[in-house]
Parts: C-alpha cells; sequence; structure tokens
C-alpha cells in the first residue's frame, strides 16, 4: 500500500468508492474542484487500485479535513488511520498548528478514528448533514498538531 498525490486520472475510482460509502456522496465536480485548488488530496492504493483517500486544506495555520473515505472492503485494517495521520503531517509539515473537522454524530466508526487520533468535540453543528428524516447534527473535532506521533 502506498500513499500518493490524488489526481484527476483516480476520479473514477475514487467516485467508485464515495458511492459505495455514502448516502449523501461527494460529487466529482467536488473532487475535481479540491484537486485544482490546490487542496491536500491523496490517495491510498495498491498498484493501480484505489483503497481510500483523504482531502483537507491548510489556510491560516489551520488544517481543515473536508473528507476522509475507505474503500467498505476495506475498512477496519487502520488505513483510515495512516491516511489522516498523513495528511496531518504534511499540514503541520505546511506550518498548521491546528486541524478541525465536522462528523455525523451517528457516524461510530470515524468519531471512533477521531478520537483514537486525538481529537476532541469542541462543539456541535445543528442539522448540518443532509440525513433520511431531514438533517443531521454534526461534531466539531479539534487536534493540536504538536501531540500527533507521526
Amino acid at each position: 500500500m502506498q500513499i500518493g498525490l490524488l489526481s484527476f486520472s483516480h476520479l473514477p475510482q475514487v467516485m467508485d468508492i464515495e458511492n459505495e460509502a455514502y448516502p449523501w456522496p461527494w460529487t466529482e465536480g467536488m473532487f475535481a474542484d479540491s484537486i485544482r485548488s490546490g487542496h491536500l488530496c491523496y490517495l491510498a492504493s495498491d498498484g493501480d487500485r484505489a483503497l481510500g483517500y483523504i482531502v483537507a486544506y491548510v489556510a491560516a495555520g489551520e488544517c481543515h479535513i473536508l473528507n476522509v473515505c475507505v474503500d467498505p472492503a476495506e475498512q477496519g485494517n487502520g488505513l483510515g488511520r495512516k491516511l489522516l495521520r498523513y495528511a496531518l503531517g504534511v499540514a503541520l509539515d505546511l506550518g498548521a498548528n491546528e486541524a478541525f473537522l465536522e462528523v455525523r454524530v451517528s457516524n461510530d466508526a470515524a468519531i471512533n478514528l477521531y478520537e483514537a487520533t486525538g481529537f476532541e468535540v469542541v462543539g456541535v453543528r445543528p442539522r448540518y448533514y443532509p440525513a433520511d428524516d431531514g438533517r443531521e447534527d454534526a461534531l466539531v473535532y479539534r487536534l493540536e498538531l504538536s501531540t500527533i506521533n507521526r
């Protein structure tokens, strides 16, 4: 398994994973905009097969994690943790001091990943995400980057 830059050529595989993993997936245009904007876009792969990805950006000393996803068939093997630590390390190298992200209150697997990485809840965004019954709250997490182990 290797982690490298996510490019436009990877988008068909990324969209396959995104559509399988999420009931409200990002669009291909959202990924393309992130690549064009110079966001931190990384792909974990095994040869030519995409396994997962992360999208983040750094601005004003902060890293914002926008999307972390692992192919459902590969979940539970630590790949999400590797992607997250990789991007956080790059953000630290780029001068970020802290990282933020939002996660659905119902996404126990992601919450466990973020808390195991050292993220702490700093707020709630009411009705942030679409849901079957209307909208779902998001937990806002923060991590002081000086605490991460690379």
